[in-house]
C-alpha cells in the first residue's frame, strides 16, 4: 500500500456491522468515515483466523470470533480472495491466502498479554506523536517479500479521503522497496531476498523522495540497520513523511511500525517522534520473545 496519499478529514470512526465499503450494503466509498470502518473490519476477520484454533473456519465462527454479523463476515470475506487475502476451500468454508503474513498474525494473536495489547501499543504511539497516523506491517513470505498491514491507529482520519482502499491497504502487493516501512523490513532480509527485490520495478504511484538509484537504497539500508530505524521523505506519495522500526522475533525481521505525518506538519521527525516509534516496536518485538523458534530458519537469517 502506498503510506499515505491526499489529505487528512477528521471523522468519526465507527464499527457497524452493515454492508462493506463501495462493495456492499449502503456504505459507499465516499461515505465519511468508510474507508477506515472497511479497513476495520477486514482486519477484524483477519485477526479471527489467528484466533481461533486451525487453518479452515466457517463464515459462522468467523464472524463470532469477529464481532461482525455473517453477511458483512460473507461479503469481506469474498472480497478479499482479490488479492489473495483469504481463499475458500468449500462452500462457506475459508482460510487465510497464500499472500497472508500467516505466521506473524499468528505470533502476534498468541503473544503474551499481560500489559496493552498489540492494538494498544499503535494507540500509544499515536498519543504520542500528537495524532500521528500509525501502522503495524508483517512481512508476507509467502508472497515473496512483500509487507502486509496488519493494524492501524488512525483516530478519526477518513482512509478514503486520505487516498487509501481496503484493497490497497489489505492486499498484498506493495514492493518492499519503496517507503520508510518498506525499507525497515528490506534491510533486515537476507541478501538474496533484497536482490529480489531490488530487481523489481519500482511501483507507479511512488512519490517524489522514492530512491531510484540501487546503489542509493543500498546505502539507506545499511543506514537503516545502524541506526535502527528509518526515515522516508515523500517516498510512497508527495505531502507526507514517515519514521518506521522494525519488528523482529529473535534475529529474524517480522514487520515494522510505521509513524506517518503530513510533510507540512513534520517536515523533519524530531528525536521524540523516532524514540516513541522505536519504543513501539520494541513493545511488540518483546510480545514475540516467549516463542521458542524463531523464525530465522524460514527467512534464510
Amino acid at each position: 500500500m502506498t503510506e499515505l496519499s491526499g489529505r487528512a478529514l477528521s471523522s468519526t470512526t465507527a464499527h457497524p456491522t452493515g454492508g462493506i465499503g463501495g462493495m456492499a450494503g449502503n456504505e459507499t466509498s465516499n461515505a465519511p468515515g468508510a474507508g477506515s470502518r472497511l479497513v476495520d473490519r477486514f482486519m477484524r476477520v483477519q485477526k479471527a483466523f489467528a484466533e481461533l484454533r486451525g487453518e479452515v473456519h466457517g463464515t459462522g465462527e468467523l464472524a463470532r470470533a469477529s464481532g461482525l454479523d455473517d453477511s458483512t463476515t460473507s461479503r469481506i470475506l469474498q472480497s478479499g480472495v482479490y488479492g489473495a487475502v483469504f481463499e475458500r476451500v468449500g462452500y462457506g468454508r475459508w482460510r487465510l491466502g497464500a499472500t497472508a503474513a500467516q505466521l506473524g498474525i499468528h505470533a502476534l494473536a498468541h503473544a503474551p498479554s499481560k500489559d496493552e495489547s498489540t492494538h494498544e501499543i499503535l494507540e500509544e504511539l499515536r498519543r504520542a506523536t500528537d495524532g500521528g497516523l500509525v501502522f503495524q506491517y508483517m512481512l508476507a513470505p509467502f508472497a515473496g517479500a512483500q509487507r502486509q498491514c496488519i493494524d492501524m491507529a488512525v483516530g478519526g482520519s477518513d482512509l478514503v479521503e486520505l487516498g487509501m482502499t481496503a484493497s490497497a491497504i489489505l492486499s498484498v502487493t506493495r514492493s518492499l522497496r519503496t517507503g520508510a516501512s518498506g525499507r525497515t523490513i528490506l534491510a533486515y532480509l537476507p541478501e538474496a531476498l533484497q536482490d529480489v527485490v531490488l530487481r523489481e520495478e519500482i511501483p507507479d504511484e511512488a512519490g517524489p523522495g522514492v530512491y531510484r538509484d540501487n546503489k542509493e537504497l543500498l546505502a539507506s539500508l545499511a543506514d537503516i540497520r545502524g541506526r535502527g530505524y528509518a526515515l522516508g521523505y515523500e517516498e510512497c506519495m508527495p505531502l507526507w513523511n514517515s519514521c518506521a522500526a522494525p519488528i523482529v522475533w529473535g534475529d529474524a525481521i517480522m514487520g515494522a511500525v510505521l509513524l506517518l505525518k503530513t510533510a507540512t506538519i513534520m517536515p523533519e521527525a524530531p528525536e521524540t517522534t523516532i524514540e516513541a516509534t522505536k519504543a513501539a516496536a520494541a513493545k511488540i518485538s518483546a510480545k514475540l520473545s516467549h516463542l521458542s523458534e524463531p523464525m530465522s530458519l524460514m527467512f534464510g537469517s
